[in-house]
């Protein structure tokens, strides 16, 4: 069982899966922070606000014995977004880095055509001749 489970386990496929999905978590970081330092705040430029602090209040709350405000319900759709530019960046890497891929690939030659040989009316004019025999 631990035989059958090593051959699995360094299968060709199955470690390039494991070392895509590192380098996936390892870039959602580049791009979160990317998204998070520079495209956010540039953003919130244009709503003279910080992005990931746009939020939508559903909900007051009161005030506890500590001071404190609970109980407020809030709709925080700026994280939303940078959470969706997060996204649409990786998609749009992986794309490329597929079309590249897919580029780089060589291109399969078409395999030679098979030698022709005698067509179907050859065949059956030749079967009837050896039948007149």
């Amino acid at each position: 069982m631990l035989k059958e489970f090593k051959e699995f386990a360094m299968k060709g496929n199955l470690v390039d899966i494991a070392v895509g999905f590192v380098m996936g978590a390892a870039f959602n970081k580049v791009v979160a922070s990317f998204t998070g330092g520079i495209v956010s705040p540039l953003i919130g430029m244009l709503f003279d606000s910080d992005f990931k602090a746009l939020r939508y209040k559903l909900k007051d709350g009161t005030l506890n014995d500590a001071g404190e405000m609970v109980g407020e319900v809030w709709l925080e759709y700026g994280t939303f977004l940078t959470n969706v530019i997060d996204f649409i960046i990786v998609a749009f890497v992986m794309f490329m880095v597929v079309k590249g891929v897919n580029k780089m690939k060589k291109k399969e030659e078409p395999a030679p055509e098979a030698p022709a040989g005698p067509s179907e009316i050859d065949l059956l004019m030749e079967i009837r001749d050896s039948l007149k025999k």
